[in-house]
This record gives C-alpha cells, structure tokens and sequence, in this order.
C-alpha cells in the first residue's frame, strides 16, 4: 500500500477462528478520492467508518458474487470485522439473503460502538474483541462447523456429494440452507473461494491454474468472472485497485 492509503488486519484468536476471519482497518489519507475494485471473497463486512462528508456509520456488507467498482472519499477511516459465514449466523445471528451483493445500514449504537472508537484502532480491536467474545454461542451445530471446515480446508474443491457423505446431511438441505440464510448456493460460495485461493497464487507472478481448474481458459474466465480482468492485468494491479490483492503481494 502507498502512503495515503493504509490497511492492516488481526487475526482471531482460536475461540473466534470459526467465526471470523480478521479485525482490520482501511484510512484513505489523501486529499483525493481512491478508486478501487471489491472482489468476492466469502467474507460478510461489518464496516464502522466516517469521512470528512460522511458522519459516522456502521454498515453490515452481504456476501458479494461479482467485483464491483467503489470510490473511497478522501480522509474516509473505517474500522471493520470480517465474518465468516458461520459468525453471520452465530454472533450477528441474522440472515444476509436479501442484501447479496448490497449490504444495510445498522443503527448508530450498535454493539456500542461510536465516532470516539475510531480515534485508536488498537482500543477498539480490544473493545470489539471482549464484544463478540460475549455473543459467542456455547454450541452449534455440528454439521455446520464440520462444512465449512471441510469447504475452508479444500479452498472450495471438496465436491457435494463428498461433503454431504462426510457430514451425514443431504446436498439438497445443504443448498437450501445456503441460500436462506446467504443467498446463494454452496457451489457458488465455494467457487468464490477457489477465487481468492487463486489470488494468493497469482500475487506471487503465478498466471496458470495452480488449482483444480479445467484448463487455462477455464481458469481465465473464472478470474475474470470474479475480478472483472484476466490475471496478467490482475497482477499489475494498477494503482492498487485491487485491495484484497495488493494485501496478498505485501504477507
């Protein structure tokens, strides 16, 4: 990242793992506004920013299945936690089926977070960390946990019929529960995350399927169906349009 625009994330902790992905920060520094590129990444947003135009608010980003062009306005800090599908419906405890690829805005008191909170990002990861520390569930369902485990650890190549077998629950329970509570299906979520694991390989200068992929134009249209670019302009990542790439290139 340059220096008028930063970004830094945390990792959770083990007992939050299964929930969230990380707790970070975006600050657009300059003068200027920043355009950027958001790709589908299986994360559910829980942004709480403010701008010199904009006051202070807290907005809830659904699961999004298509890249979409924003601009950021100048001066604008956000403070954020990434969920995973299983944080969505366990600590937020809602459904995001009817915001797909749009998200809501949330009340101004929200898990009593404010304006002030924004000042150190250090007080508020802790702040944020003893909140949701609070709404974590004392069980859940196992099927569920044992899913996306499975979806997590193959990057989205396990098959249905292969999960369904492992985790005793029918591929058509499985998709209706996608898409009631995410709104779309299992074979789309995991596509979006054979998506971003292709990422990784192509932030190191990798332009070949490095996954399971049909072949080279199926890994090409892939990537472009989810960035909007082939990955050789991807890669150039042209005045670091693509966030959640240039993130890739500097860990």
């Amino acid at each position: 990242m340059n220096n008028d625009f930063c970004y830094k994330f945390i990792l959770p902790n083990n007992s939050l793992a299964d929930f969230v992905e990380n707790i970070g920060m975006f600050h657009n520094q300059s003068d200027k506004p920043k355009e950027v590129i958001l790709m589908p990444d299986g994360r559910v947003d829980l942004f709480f920013m403010q701008s010199e135009l904009t006051p202070f608010q807290i907005v809830l980003i659904g699961l999004e299945t298509v890249p979409e062009q924003r601009i950021i306005p100048p001066h604008t800090l956000a403070f954020k936690v990434s969920f995973r599908p299983l944080g969505v419906e366990y600590i937020l405890k809602t459904s995001i089926a009817d915001f797909l690829n749009s998200g809501k805005n949330l009340p101004q008191d929200f898990w009593n977070i404010h304006s002030d909170d924004l000042k150190d990002f250090d007080a508020f990861h802790t702040k944020i960390v003893l909140k949701l520390n609070e709404f974590l569930p004392i069980e859940i369902d196992d099927r569920k946990r044992k899913l996306f485990e499975l979806i997590y650890a193959s990057n989205g190549e396990i098959k249905i019929q292969n999960l369904s077998e492992e985790i005793a629950w029918s591929s058509r329970e499985i998709n209706r529960y996608f898409n009631k509570q995410f709104g779309l299906s299992l074979n789309t979520f995991c596509k979006i995350l054979r998506f971003k694991a292709s990422l990784e390989h192509i932030a190191k200068g990798k332009l070949f399927p490095e996954l399971n992929f049909t072949d080279q134009t199926h890994f090409i249209k892939e990537i472009k169906k989810f960035s909007g670019v082939a990955p050789s302009e991807l890669l150039k990542n042209k005045n670091d349009r693509f966030i959640l790439l240039s993130v890739l290139k500097e860990q």
